[in-house]
């Protein structure tokens, strides 16, 4: 008798520029046979990453600037109805959900439902959202904890986002599974290998410090510049390159100026093949305040890059470093990779001239790093999936 296909509805607010983004679009293509996958998006042209199955977008506007928090609300208040009509005609086995608002909107439109309900968390919410407005607050913390006790299932990316949605939003350790992020690491070496094109020139004979996010202050790249400018004045044939857009993209630009690094660090904007630029680098950087896990330095030590980072909450550590249970505040040589204290322009520094200086630590590292990478395989983290999808 033909097994019957079990039916994931993913949903999500965009497929656009974004490490959960990658996550879904990853997972949807590295699920095994017996599964239907649709995908429910929210905004109207925000899918740069591919999907194995079908999609549908409620096609909402976006907002910028004040107006942005209510009209989210409000607009998508609305959308669940809709959504729960999308569930009713699809039906369903599962429901997975990834981000705050997809989370609250897979719950919200459940009611009375029998599909399972799995809530994919990325961020350290108490982090995430402190410099939002005292009401805001107030309101998503009400709101997740109602949402939170109602799921069946919440993945966490790492021990650092589990720890918060315990002790922040009351959630019981038993409905917790932390899932690392998977990476294709078969995908990443083939795309690797593309020609770097009209960047070619760029990094051609140099030693190129690499690092890629959004440009917001949660990334803490302007820390990086100025770490870099100590570095640029031992190693002149070095530069450094960030890939990534964002909001901050013209006032780093002014501080590549003001500390005159014009010819010394670029900004190339969002590639959607990172992994050719990470191949041809030759050591790589986390500087971010806080994150979930942080894809991004995966998929560097993917690219058998030697890896620095901060130790950020939450994810790096638990990357670079496993057994560490002290928090760092200074350069330090973790099992994997070196991490320094975030916000440490001079840490940066100098962790960044230690591994150029010293090329059998760059590439002992080097080593490390692809070993590290293979742990957050495919092979390795789709059995985990599959354990909370049956």
């Amino acid at each position: 008798m033909k097994q019957r296909k079990k039916k994931i509805l993913f949903i999500l607010p965009t497929l656009s520029k974004g490490g959960q983004e990658r996550v879904a679009s990853r997972l949807s293509f590295s699920l095994p046979g017996p599964f239907e996958k649709f995908l429910i998006v929210f905004y109207k042209d925000k899918i740069d990453y591919p999907f194995n199955g079908k999609i549908i977008s409620l096609d909402l506007p976006l907002f910028e600037g004040a107006i942005k928090i209510l009209a989210k609300i409000f607009l998508l208040s609305l959308q669940i109805f809709r959504v729960r009509k999308i569930k009713k005609e699809i039906k369903p086995d599962f429901a997975l959900s990834f981000g705050p608002e997809a989370n609250a909107m897979n719950v919200l439109s459940n009611f009375g439902l029998k599909t399972k309900v799995i809530l994919s968390m990325h961020i350290v919410e108490g982090i995430y959202f402190k410099d939002y407005p005292f009401l805001f607050r107030w309101f998503h913390n009400f709101l997740m904890r109602f949402v939170y006790k109602l799921a069946n299932k919440i993945v966490a990316v790492s021990q650092g986002v589990a720890q918060d949605l315990i002790e922040n939003f009351g959630v019981k350790k038993e409905k917790i599974a932390v899932i690392y992020n998977l990476q294709d690491l078969e995908e990443i070496n083939k795309a690797s290998l593309e020609d770097l094109g009209e960047f070619k020139n760029l990094f051609f004979g140099k030693k190129v410090v690499i690092s890629m996010g959004r440009l917001v202050p949660q990334k803490g790249f302007q820390y990086l510049i100025e770490g870099f400018k100590k570095v640029s004045e031992k190693f002149s044939e070095t530069i450094l390159v960030i890939l990534g857009e964002g909001k901050l993209k013209g006032e780093l630009e002014k501080l590549i100026k003001k500390l005159d690094l014009k010819e010394k660090v670029f900004l190339l904007g969002f590639q959607k093949n990172p992994f050719k630029f990470l191949k041809n680098s030759s050591l790589f950087v986390l500087s971010s305040i806080y994150e979930g896990f942080s894809n991004v330095l995966i998929e560097a030590m993917a690219c058998s890059l030697p890896v620095i980072s901060t130790d950020c909450p939450s994810g790096p550590k638990e990357i670079l470093d496993p057994d560490c249970n002290f928090p760092i505040k200074k350069m330090k040589l973790g099992k994997y990779g070196i991490l320094i204290p975030p916000k440490n322009s001079d840490e940066i520094s100098k962790a960044i001239s230690l591994l150029l200086e010293d090329e059998l630590l760059r590439k002992e590292y080097a080593k490390k790093s692809l070993e590290r990478a293979r742990d957050f395989s495919v092979e390795k983290i789709i059995p985990k999936w599959l354990e909370i999808l049956k």
